[in-house]
């Protein structure tokens, strides 16, 4: 079958034959017929993200959209190396497939799946968000950071405070369901009075300094407890972390991503998203690209507009 293949640590990966994977007891073949690149699937194919475990050559991908043999829709998470997702037919557990609603496009569903699983079981699973809280996004002028907004105000969130670089996406986001915008260079003179009238949830997309100063500021004592669940890190992997904002704050550190939770809820959680994505409006901008491009597409910038490789 042709795919896309990565040889080595680090090399971009090439359009090419590999071994068709087989059908057993345990294991199904999903025709695939799209699926994009993500952060999550260029750090596992580079070999630098802590959940890789992978030896080379091996297809990239670790989600996607596609047919079972009977020609049902399922979107599906291909977790086991070599076969990943980026190839004309891929290998998966019953377990790790979810039915696609039939009014919801395969394109499409490959667009949102893995941006708006981060927030979804971010704010499900691991926040065990209530409605009427307060949710805080760092790093919303992103995909998976917008996206987050409007699955936040669909979960139920009370306020909605979003942060980022990008000011014209900011007012974008206004109108998307964020009640507050904030452009980071401004989040240490605002943050402690938005704190104290209560942030319960924040959803980190950044790291680094932004993400420091938003704990810096939750120093209102255990009274008001802020959940912050870390998922990127796109401002940088390490930030120096006083022992003393722990034991003076009523601040929750958790992270969301594979590992922190289970497969199998992973799984759940991204059937719920795409069941919501059927009535709800959670698109977002997608390039569809045939995956023989994907030698040239693989290192260009989609973090405005996802690349979703076609079959």
């Amino acid at each position: 079958m042709k795919a896309a293949i990565v040889n080595g640590k680090g090399e971009t990966p090439i359009y090419g034959d590999f071994r068709d994977p087989l059908a057993d007891e345990q294991h199904l073949v999903v025709k695939v017929k799209a699926a994009a690149i993500s952060q999550l699937a260029k750090a596992r194919a580079a070999g630098t993200h802590y959940s890789s475990d992978i030896q080379y050559p091996f297809i990239p991908g670790i989600d996607g959209a596609g047919y079972l043999g009977n020609g049902d829709p399922v979107f599906f998470f291909a977790f086991g190396s070599p076969f990943g997702s980026m190839a004309q037919m891929t290998l998966v557990t019953a377990k790790s497939i979810v039915p696609l609603p039939e009014t919801l496009d395969l394109s499409m569903a490959a667009a949102i799946g893995n941006p708006g699983m981060s927030s979804w079981t971010g704010l499900t699973r691991r926040a065990q968000l209530r409605k009427g809280e307060t949710v805080l996004i760092n790093g919303a002028t992103g995909t998976s950071g917008s996206l987050a907004v409007r699955i936040a105000r669909h979960l139920g969130a009370g306020k909605i405070i979003a942060t980022g670089r990008n000011k014209e996406v900011l007012e974008k986001l206004r109108t998307q369901g964020a009640d507050i915008t904030l452009a980071l260079d401004e989040l240490s003179a605002q943050l402690p009075a938005l704190m104290e009238a209560g942030i319960d949830v924040v959803l980190d997309y950044l790291w680094g300094q932004s993400a420091l100063d938003i704990m810096m500021s939750a120093v209102a004592g255990g009274d008001k407890v802020v959940r912050f669940v870390q998922i990127g890190s796109l401002s940088g992997q390490e930030i120096s972390l006083h022992s003393k904002l722990l034991r003076s704050s009523g601040l929750t550190l958790m992270g969301s991503g594979l590992g922190s939770v289970s497969n199998a809820e992973l799984v759940a959680s991204v059937g719920e998203f795409l069941r919501a994505a059927a009535q709800s409006d959670f698109s977002i901008p997608f390039r569809l690209r045939p995956l023989s491009e994907v030698e040239n597409a693989w290192n260009e910038d989609d973090s405005r507009c996802r690349t979703v490789f076609t079959l």
